[in-house]
């Protein structure tokens, strides 16, 4: 447990594209790889007194898939998704 730090430096390395962009699934003929927008946050705290420590945490948001057909590709957007980010953000924005 010395070197939680480099652990998890080693880890969060690995974080980004793969866990934006997840594994292809074939369905019908058509391949499907979904996206999502990813945060993570990591922290760490003082040992000396009963109060310290660390922790982390993240976040993941299914944005929509990318669809690859005959016809081509194309990004399809989750709407119910863009929708629980969207209206917290327009709120916010035009709040007085």
């Amino acid at each position: 447990m010395p070197h939680i730090a480099l652990e998890l430096g080693r880890n969060a390395a690995s974080f980004g594209v793969q866990t934006a962009y997840g594994e292809p699934q074939q369905v019908d003929g058509a391949q499907f790889t979904p996206v999502a927008l990813t945060l993570t946050g990591f922290g760490g705290g003082n040992m000396d007194d009963s109060a310290g420590g660390g922790g982390g945490g993240g976040v993941a948001i299914p944005l929509g898939v990318y669809v690859r057909r005959e016809e081509g590709l194309r990004f399809e957007p989750n709407f119910v998704s863009l929708l629980a980010v969207a209206i917290p953000f327009v709120w916010t924005a035009v709040a007085p």
